[in-house]
């Protein structure tokens, strides 16, 4: 059962993913330290908040919203992660690897999407209030 949006497979695939960044980053040149390791920190670190934020949101739309600004934000994180293997900061076995990581969060993600999806569709089909869980203030 969900209680929280820490009991989301996407949220914690994205929680991983974004502990392998903080680690990969730490090998990067100083130089970097307020360029592309800034950005590779704030993607990563977007996916997991914009996922607890939507969640927050009690409501389906909203929460649809803020899980595909967090699904931009792995997008972006491929395109840092690129410039890094360009600059020679990544090998092309590590690039490989985390691309297909950041796949399997954006697969579970956009299972996660679409069931939102079918969820507010139902709800407007049977007229029920478009919050899509129970919050404490509507227990």
């Amino acid at each position: 059962m969900i209680k929280s949006f820490e009991d989301l497979d996407c949220w914690k695939k994205a929680t991983a993913l974004r502990k392998r960044i903080g680690l990969l980053v730490k090998n990067f040149p100083s130089e970097e330290k307020f360029r592309l390791i800034d950005q590779l920190i704030r993607s990563s670190r977007s996916v997991t908040a914009n996922i607890a934020e939507g969640y927050g949101r009690f409501h389906f739309q909203e929460n649809i919203q803020f899980c595909r600004q967090g699904r931009g934000s792995l997008y972006e994180i491929i395109d840092h992660l690129i410039v890094a293997f360009d600059e020679g900061y990544l090998s092309e076995k590590d690039l490989s690897d985390l691309k297909s990581d950041i796949n399997e969060c954006l697969a579970v993600l956009n299972g996660y999407i679409n069931y939102l999806t079918r969820a507010k569709s139902e709800a407007n089909k049977v007229g029920e209030p478009l919050l899509s869980y129970t919050t404490p203030d509507n227990e």
